[in-house]
């Protein structure tokens, strides 16, 4: 297995592990900065509770949007690379912003920028590893990608940790700090991938004019792939709430970043092997186990007296989540016609998102309603439901 393992590696496209470590070096300078902005939001810039709340519903709905239109974009241009370098250049320019933001205004603006970025960069980039790299091993692409990108996701809140005891808690020069991984981020990308031509290799990118009917053109199999996200998305409902069951059941407060740094450590060792197992045994055994996964967490997180039990189900959610994710973007790029890549991508990631919104929304007003628990039974629920049918 571990030769198979070594052997799918090699075989992988440099284009495509560049990718990945641009994704490794943004998400973990986005992490430094996100894992310490709420406090930031409310500590120096002075903003309320529900302030920080709406700001960030807004960043996400401005994201979602972008994603849409970026993908659809990147067809029309019949370009992936320079949509991506401005998504990737636009998230970098924000950071020394938020190093120097005096008031609310210039912190809100960064952070808006950035995630306009973010909806830049995600359908043309995950279309472009499509684009390099053969059909048999794009299971192993995708996780490979998205193990590198999770990665990031733990270190950021770890490096902070560690810079802010370093740096006497001085929010500001960690995220002077945070806009090196940035910059390292579009300079792997301008330099280390490079976008196939018109007939080179057998890869062709031909222009797709922007209009609904291009939509229609989306087959079948791609629409049970939107599906099934949308489904998963319901079910996992945002990451955010498995930090408040953490400190609702007692988890101190200078410990809560280990959730998101042992979540995304299970999601970095699961996702490349989850992927290489679709290659071999095909997309729909994952995606099982993965639905299967999120039940067990749901059910110990529901039942959970303790911090223990909760840690436990936070990695079997990361295995959840590294079961999945990348092999659902494999199974995009499997039913979407070359020529739509990107508007593939970018209505997934789209009608996802907007589910991802109402599954956040909907786990706020169970917690409230009907207690901490009940998000996880709702999920395990839904979650049950979509395994048995």
């Amino acid at each position: 297995m571990l030769k198979n393992i070594n052997g799918r590696l090699r075989q992988i496209p440099s284009g495509v592990w560049a990718l990945g470590f641009v994704s490794l070096f943004m998400d973990i300078s986005s992490e430094m900065v996100h894992s310490l902005l709420p406090a930031f939001f409310v500590s120096v810039i002075g903003l309320s509770y529900t302030a920080v709340g709406l700001i960030e519903g807004v960043a996400q709905a401005i994201a979602l949007i972008v994603k849409m239109f970026s993908g659809v974009l990147s067809d029309y241009l019949g370009k992936r690379k320079p949509l991506a370098l401005a998504g990737y250049g636009l998230a970098a320019i924000t950071k020394p912003v938020f190093a120097i933001a005096s008031s609310a205004g210039w912190i809100i603006s960064a952070r808006f920028v950035d995630r306009v970025g973010k909806g830049i960069r995600g359908a043309p980039r995950d279309a472009l590893i499509a684009d390099i790299t053969p059909p048999e091993i794009r299971g192993a692409a995708y996780g490979m990608r998205q193990s590198l990108d999770s990665a990031g996701a733990f270190i950021g809140p770890l490096l902070a940790l560690v810079l802010m005891v370093l740096l006497a808690s001085d929010i500001r020069a960690v995220f002077w700090v945070a806009v090196i991984p940035a910059v390292l981020a579009v300079v792997v990308l301008w330099f280390g991938v490079r976008e196939p031509k018109h007939g080179e290799d057998g890869h062709v990118l031909t222009k797709t004019p922007i209009q609904m009917s291009a939509v229609k053109r989306l087959s079948k199999a791609y629409w049970v792939t939107v599906a099934i996200g949308s489904v998963m998305m319901l079910a996992g409902f945002s990451e955010a709430f498995l930090v408040l069951r953490a400190q609702q059941i007692g988890l101190q407060l200078s410990l809560i970043p280990l959730v998101f740094i042992i979540m995304n450590v299970v999601y970095t060792l699961s996702a490349y092997p989850a992927g290489l197992l679709s290659d071999s045994l095909g997309r729909p055994g994952p995606i099982v186990c993965g639905f299967i996964t999120l039940i067990a967490a749901d059910l110990i997180l529901g039942f959970a007296t303790g911090v223990w039990p909760v840690l436990l189900g936070v990695v079997l959610w990361g295995l959840y989540m590294g079961l999945t994710q990348g092999v659902l973007t494999a199974m995009v790029s499997d039913t979407a016609p070359n020529s739509l890549r990107g508007t593939a991508f970018g209505v997934f990631n789209l009608i996802s998102g907007i589910a991802l919104l109402l599954a956040s929304a909907l786990a706020g007003v169970l917690w409230d309603q009907l207690g901490p628990a009940a998000p996880s039974f709702a999920s395990a629920g839904l979650s049950v439901a979509a395994v048995s049918a």
